[in-house]
Formats: C-alpha cells, sequence, structure tokens
C-alpha cells in the first residue's frame, strides 16, 4: 500500500454518501520508506504539524489526515506467522455497501510493482443481488481478519505495530538513489 493510493482511495470519499464514507484497510507490514515515515505521521494522535511541501499534495494529504482523525479511515497490518504460507500478507479485497444493504464485493487488481514492471491479475467482482452467499462469505472473511480471527496471520492495528517495530521499509530503498 502507498500513500499516493491512500490518497486516491480518500480523494474519492466526497462524492459517496455526502462525506460518511468510512474505510477499513488490512495491508502488510512492508513499505516504502516514504510512505512507512508519512503513514506514521498520519496515524500518530499527537500529530498535528501541516505538512510542507507542493500544495497539492499537501491538500491531499491534509485531507488525507482529517479523515484519520475523523476515525473514517483504519489500518491494520497483517503479518503472517505460519511456515504454510509465504512470509509477505497480499490478500486483495475490497467491499462496498450502501444505506440500503446492498454491496459490491472484489478480489484481486490489477497493480504495478514499479514504474519498469507490471504485475497483472485478474479481478473478480460480485454483488450482493447476484450472489448474497459470496457476499455474506467475503464480509464475514474480512470481519474475521479485522478481529484477528484469520489462521496463520497476525493482525495489529498500525500504531501498536509500529512501537513494537513489526513495520519494514520494502527493499526498494537499496535501489534509490
Amino acid at each position: 500500500m502507498s500513500i499516493r493510493n491512500l490518497a486516491g482511495i480518500a480523494m474519492g470519499f466526497d462524492n459517496f454518501t455526502s462525506g460518511k464514507a468510512r474505510l477499513r484497510m488490512v495491508t502488510g507490514n512492508k513499505f516504502k520508506i516514504g510512505d512507512l515515515n508519512l503513514l506514521t505521521k498520519l496515524f500518530n494522535e499527537k500529530y498535528t504539524k501541516r505538512f510542507d511541501g507542493k500544495l497539492i499534495r499537501d491538500i491531499k494529504i491534509q485531507k488525507l489526515q482529517d479523515f484519520i482523525n475523523n476515525g473514517q479511515i483504519e489500518l491494520k497490518i497483517a503479518i503472517t506467522n505460519s511456515e504454510m504460507v509465504s512470509n509477505l500478507f497480499s490478500e486483495r479485497i475490497g467491499i462496498f455497501k450502501d444505506g440500503t444493504g446492498d454491496a459490491v464485493a472484489f478480489t484481486g487488481t490489477s497493480s504495478s510493482l514499479s514504474t519498469n514492471v507490471r504485475d497483472f491479475e485478474s479481478v473478480d467482482v460480485f454483488t450482493s443481488w447476484n450472489d448474497k452467499s459470496r457476499i455474506e462469505r467475503k464480509i464475514k472473511d474480512f470481519e474475521d481478519l479485522w478481529e484477528n480471527k484469520t489462521k496463520f496471520v497476525q493482525v495489529h492495528d498500525f500504531m501498536e505495530a509500529e512501537r513494537n517495530n513489526l513495520l519494514k521499509y520494502s527493499p526498494e530503498w537499496v535501489f534509490e538513489v
């Protein structure tokens, strides 16, 4: 997960449910240096300093911090804890719900690892009005993960993971100049 992706998602909040949208994310524990440093500042309740840099970037980051401070964005960290699975948590699932109880869920993504390497994956999308049992299963799976009830992973609040030195830099820092 990157700040760029999180800010992009958050900027869309104003378009959903009159600004009442909530986002709960579970991600792995490896981050680019800049992303980890900024995420730590954003989720630190004591951090109130305005960001200094490019105006548009600052506006996006400030809006992101406002959503975090209002409790509209929550982030948890999943760390694999078994030799039965790879050492990186990378599940991609999303669930959107509206006020009437309808839901859309997706798994997978089409993501880019860097500007030079592209990772192509498929995306599976389904709806509560066409496949209610599948939506209910995805919601239960996510809630179990959020509540740390999923096998082979340990889930922590972001700042708890930071305090306990569970957050790691991804290996890209070796190649940054």
